[in-house]
């Protein structure tokens, strides 16, 4: 079972989200900050019916928190790349604990295929990167391989109703 908010608090079981709740998240999606007036007036439900939705889907772990869509480049972040990594195997655990702490680590995803993660990271330069990759990375002894994708230009995409 997933973990919630808290470490170790497990979450609830899933609960089927109704069109009411799809509307809620693709709003908050493209606005996180938008006011609990404006959820219910576009959805069509009380402020505190709308109020008590969000809360659940919080609770349930289906909104995982409130953030702002960041243009890197102008954070002074201007280099982004994916990097794939193969690992040792059944070392995801410890391997995701350092990638963690990497400066710039954006995501990362244990995946199927080719490779085992997919690491997303956005430095200052390429300078910057090429530390991260061939110091920091490769020195993780589970390491076993890298490849550095380059990201010429990103965008976000908006949830669409």
């Amino acid at each position: 079972m997933a973990e919630g908010p808290e470490p170790g608090v497990p979450l609830p079981p899933p609960r089927p989200l109704d069109a009411i709740d799809q509307d809620i998240l693709r709003m908050l999606q493209a606005d996180g900050r938008a006011s609990i007036r404006s959820v219910a007036e576009r959805v069509h439900v009380s402020r505190a019916n709308a109020y008590a939705r969000i809360n659940r889907l919080v609770e349930d772990g289906v909104i995982r928190g409130f953030g702002a869509r960041v243009d890197h480049e102008r954070a002074g972040h201007g280099t982004s790349a994916y990097i794939t990594l193969k690992i040792v195997q059944n070392t995801w655990r410890t391997v995701r604990e350092q990638l963690r702490r990497l400066p710039g680590a954006a995501h990362i995803s244990l995946v199927g295929g080719d490779f085992d993660v997919l690491l997303l990271v956005h430095t200052p330069d390429n300078r910057a990167l090429r530390e991260l990759v061939l110091t920091r990375l490769q020195a993780i002894p589970e390491v076993l391989s890298t490849r550095t994708l380059l990201v010429f230009e990103e965008e976000d995409v908006e949830p669409q109703g």
